[in-house]
């Protein structure tokens, strides 16, 4: 995942008006929708913590802790979309 994270890394370097969401999941067992959303929160917080290591400003960042509202996929992830200028003005 590191070799993907640095890749965004790179080419939010090299174009300043591109942002980055992170968009977290994680499991729930029973009626455990609030430890979930912790767990998904903190995937996300590592990933960001990641990026910004990597010299992006974290104003360029924006997290989404979603829990178990997993829209399909792994349920345990972070999805991460990068915008660019042309995006964000829409």
């Amino acid at each position: 995942m590191t070799s993907q994270l640095d890749k965004v890394a790179k080419q939010m370097k090299d174009n300043d008006g591109q942002r980055v969401t992170l968009i977290a999941y994680a499991t729930a067992a029973g009626d455990q929708a609030s430890t979930a959303r912790r767990v998904s929160l903190s995937r996300a917080l590592a990933v960001r913590a990641y990026l910004i290591d990597q010299g992006i400003n974290n104003m360029r960042i924006n997290v989404q802790a979603e829990g178990d509202k997993n829209p399909g996929g792994d349920p345990d992830r972070v999805d991460v979309f990068v915008q660019g200028t042309d995006d964000i003005k829409k």
